[in-house]
């Protein structure tokens, strides 16, 4: 008889994805509760399952709410806004969990989320990713629609993954948009659809710019995963792109039937690119 698989939790911050990894956790018969960050989830799609809602330093309501609904393994997926330390009101756990996470609270995000995986991991729960309840999330390696990257865009993209390997060794950025060799801006706190709004005022004449979305080289792969999806082709074509680039097995894609789509319809190209490739823009064709 085969081993009934482990009971999850999902901690949930906003976006699609908190709410497709709780759709595949009940289909699978093993969703045991959606925990959503306030200020940050919206409760509405989660009206079907078991949610309760938490403020963010409240750790010590989190692990009890976790153990409450028999939880064993947690998946923390969605858009958190950081909160400055000034804001955190943590309980009596929360504190001692801040004191614990020290430096790492001053760092980049990858940086902090790794140190949150240890205390998860120290109060014997297991952490995993959205790619390991959910299998299909993550970006396939090739081009990904009707539409194909020219020589220029390849140059680009590649520029872009240059850029973006130097920003991710000090933990900054996953996302970069760059035309004609130009960067044109960069993924700070503001996120992927804000970036696509601002460089929309600062295209150059001639082709378009890329977006390429790469995890950093030291990425914690259960957490924080740079994401694609229908809004980014639409934020993309709003602002000029010609295409987008992600990177193949360590980012997801999302509603990728209706994300292709929107991109073949709008023009623009989409590629899984292998950044461990001598060229990582050379990512061969979907058959």
């Amino acid at each position: 008889m085969a081993r009934p698989r482990a009971r999850l939790a999902v901690l949930a911050g906003g976006g699609r994805v908190p709410v497709l990894l709780a759709e595949a956790a009940a289909t699978q018969g093993r969703l045991a509760v959606v925990i959503g960050f306030e200020g940050n989830a919206d409760p509405a799609p989660f009206a079907r399952f078991p949610f309760q809602a938490v403020r963010i330093g409240a750790a010590g309501r989190l692990f009890e709410i976790l153990r409450s609904h028999g939880a064993e393994e947690i998946v923390l997926a969605g858009t958190v806004r950081r909160p400055a330390m000034s804001a955190l009101m943590p309980d009596l756990a929360g504190m001692k969990v801040l004191a614990r996470l020290g430096r790492a609270m001053l760092g980049g995000d990858d940086t902090l989320l790794s140190a949150v995986i240890r205390e998860f991991e120290a109060e014997g729960f297991r952490v995993v990713g959205a790619h390991d309840v959910l299998a299909d999330l993550l970006t396939p390696s090739g081009q990904l629609g009707r539409v194909a990257a020219n020589e220029a865009a390849r140059t680009d993209i590649a520029r872009g993954v240059a850029v973006l390997r130097a920003m991710g060794a000090v933990d900054v950025g996953q996302a970069v948009v760059v035309q004609q060799g130009l960067v044109l801006g960069v993924e700070a706190i503001e996120g992927t659809d804000a970036l696509l709004a601002r460089v929309a005022t600062l295209a150059r004449d001639g082709q378009g710019g890329v977006l390429v979305k790469l995890a950093k080289p030291q990425q914690e792969k259960r957490v924080d995963l740079p994401t694609i999806g229908l809004a980014t082709v639409q934020g993309a074509a709003a602002a000029g792109l010609v295409g987008i680039a992600a990177e193949a097995g360590r980012s997801l894609f999302l509603d990728r039937a209706e994300t292709i789509a929107a991109a073949d319809a709008a023009g623009l190209f989409l590629l899984g690119i292998d950044t461990m490739s001598d060229d990582p823009a050379a990512a061969p064709a979907a058959p």
